[in-house]
């Protein structure tokens, strides 16, 4: 119980400490559907503007007891503005599904939010 506290609150933190960075910077995204139940299927739309720093960029879904995550490289200021990432089959948890885009110098921008897969039917 105390695990699912912390790691709830940790989730909670890292979206407040994140929201900033998904109002007005280089990337935004969205997850859907925000409820659901396992297994579940998580679509992860990122969407970047054009720069010629932009390297690569990495999304994850992480629960407490369960890790995906997919990366790809992109061209620059020649990347097409949206990336579609799905997560399939996933387990029922409280997913932290964090994006991040990787620059030339490093981490340029994060955004973090929450996905809650409830366990099936009759369990």
């Amino acid at each position: 119980m105390q695990k699912r506290m912390a790691v709830a609150a940790f989730l909670v933190i890292g979206v407040l400490l994140t929201t900033a960075l998904d109002a007005g910077e280089s990337m935004r995204m969205q997850v859907s559907p925000s409820v659901s139940r396992a297994p579940a299927d998580l679509v992860v739309r990122v969407s970047v503007e054009a720069a010629a720093e932009n390297r690569s960029l990495q999304v994850v879904a992480e629960s407490s007891d369960f890790y995906r995550s997919s990366q790809i490289t992109i061209d620059g200021e020649h990347t097409p503005p949206l990336s579609v990432f799905e997560f399939r089959n996933m387990p029922s948890g409280l997913y932290s599904v964090t994006g991040v885009l990787i620059g030339v110098n490093g981490r340029r921008a994060m955004v973090s939010k929450i996905a809650r897969v409830e366990p099936p039917f009759g369990r």
